[in-house]
């Protein structure tokens, strides 16, 4: 193998938890095909795909920090196709498909789990909206059902349906093939992978500068480790993403804002679904070692922060409370915020840019865990072919230009 690890990482490699944050990692080589900026879930499945699908296998994955220590290792691993918009369904529905025989594909258990996810509705806008998703999603063949709300408790028993709560349960979106998955399993089948096929997976060592010639083409990066040669390099970095392309000059519409999220302590299996309030900006599953994953809101302000906001946090404990009685008792581990990267429609960009080798994939705010596999596969298509791939066209920089945006505000279920 081309990386060798610790304890600690073996350990994360046979299915425990733990993150290993000291790699004797390779020296970079003076020249690779490809550069590929940020080791998360969808960088590194970029170099797989561009190595399994495309046969390039010139590939660094260069990381900053230590790998899957960024977004990936900071979500609440929800996975669903059920967007509004035919450009989303394609793009989500690809990547829901990939989740399915992921395990299998990377010969790792990524434990994903389709346990479903339910989206309540609260008010009347509430009910026709998720029944205009549910018309759109069965339309392009992609399920979702509506529920009535004592078919919500039934899916989910400890929901509380009382009619005279604050924010009343009035029915539900239940998309069953959705659910779960690991998310540092996601980082480490997709690293072992690349690995596999001759990817040099590269960690503590920041981008510092991106490199072009007299014509403004790309030719390499700068890094704390020296300076690297690329032809083609793929910017895929959630919430830095306008620092590393102001270094190319490129402006992007981009505005980052730290997501909160918390888990409680382990109890016994009590949640058996995913539930999401978009009214409220709640959101609850339970993992594989009984914690309860929560997750709340954005900050009001923009941020490169990563930790916990308490007055988000207690806003989203006392909405769960009311919803689910069971949990009033429960203590909370830990909180903490991931750096979700807006653009103005709420959907990715994915594609080229206007400087000739340098390639683009971010702007999914609280989509791109469940988009992982279908954006790593399309981006690596797009970088391979040095055009847009069908899935992936409509998601360029240039609609911002053009008009021709995608607006996904609503589907997201999210409070920004």
């Amino acid at each position: 193998m081309r990386f060798s690890f610790s304890r600690l990482a073996a350990e994360a490699l046979r299915g425990h938890s733990g993150w290993p944050r000291q790699w004797r990692d390779p020296e970079p080589k003076a020249a690779y095909d490809v550069v590929i900026v940020g080791a998360g879930g969808h960088g590194l499945a970029t170099a797989y795909y561009l190595a399994k699908e495309h046969g390039i296998t010139n590939v660094a994955v260069l990381e900053k920090g230590w790998l899957g220590g960024g977004n990936t290792g900071r979500n609440t691993t929800i996975i669903r196709s059920n967007y509004l918009c035919e450009e989303s369904e394609a793009l989500y529905e690809h990547a829901l498909g990939l989740w399915e025989g992921l395990s299998h594909e990377l010969n790792y258990n990524v434990m994903y789990s389709a346990r479903g996810v339910m989206m309540l509705a609260h008010n009347e806008h509430d009910i026709r909206v998720f029944k205009r998703h549910v018309h759109a999603n069965r339309l392009a063949g992609i399920d979702n059902e509506w529920l009535d709300p004592a078919e919500a408790k039934g899916f989910c028993p400890i929901l509380n349906i009382d009619p005279r709560l604050r924010h009343p349960v009035l029915g539900a979106a239940l998309q069953r093939r959705g659910g779960v998955a690991r998310h540092d399993a996601v980082a480490w089948g997709y690293a072992r992978g690349a690995d596999r096929l001759g990817v040099d997976i590269i960690q503590n060592c920041e981008v510092t500068g991106i490199e072009r010639n007299a014509s403004g083409r790309v030719t390499g990066v700068a890094t704390t480790r020296g300076p690297i040669m690329a032809r083609r390099v793929g910017i895929v970095a959630a919430g830095h993403t306008s620092v590393l392309m102001a270094m190319a000059g490129v402006r992007m519409p981009l505005e980052s804002f730290p997501l909160q999220a918390l888990v409680s302590e382990p109890v016994k299996p009590v949640m058996p679904c995913v539930v999401m309030s978009n009214t409220i900006h709640a959101y609850m599953s339970q993992s594989d070692k009984g914690e309860l994953v929560i997750g709340a809101g954005t900050d009001a302000y923009t941020s490169y922060s990563q930790t916990g906001a308490l007055h988000v946090s207690r806003h989203t404990l006392e909405a769960i409370a009311e919803l689910f009685p069971v949990t009033r008792r429960l203590r909370m581990l830990r909180s903490w915020a991931g750096i979700v990267d807006v653009t103005p429609d709420r959907s990715p960009i994915i594609g080229t840019t206007p400087v000739a080798g340098l390639f683009v994939n971010c702007g999914w705010g609280t989509g791109g865990f469940k988009a992982t596999p279908g954006s790593g596969h399309v981006f690596a298509a797009t970088i391979a072919r040095d055009e847009p791939h069908r899935i992936a066209a409509p998601f360029t920089l240039e609609r911002f230009t053009t008009g021709r945006l995608i607006d996904e505000a609503a589907a997201a279920a999210v409070s920004h």
